[in-house]
């Protein structure tokens, strides 16, 4: 079977050249990067320190509110368990006076 472009010859120079463009490519792209750096740190450590500072009072505010939820919903089943408990007080006298 023939090849429909024809024979393809790579010479070592080919390949010498790609390899050099592709080195001064990835130079480029190294010194590109090399700015970004620092400023990606510098990023970072601006948003941990927004972070450390502004959730924290926001987050106690809401532990509090949970907390005090909390205590708020105990008496429930406390008092359910009492109405269940007159109820059968209440069916125990009904059965033993008949």
């Amino acid at each position: 079977m023939t090849e429909p472009l024809g024979p393809v010859h790579i010479t070592a120079r080919d390949i010498y050249d790609a390899l050099i463009r592709l080195t001064e490519t990835v130079n480029r792209l190294v010194d590109q990067g090399v700015g970004h750096a620092d400023d990606i740190r510098d990023h970072e450590l601006r948003i941990r320190l927004l972070e450390d500072v502004r959730p924290a009072p926001r987050l106690k505010r809401l532990e509090e509110q949970v907390d005090s939820l909390k205590a708020s919903r105990w008496p429930l089943p406390s008092i359910a368990a009492l109405v269940g408990l007159a109820g059968l007080v209440v069916a125990v006298i009904s059965m033993l006076t008949r």
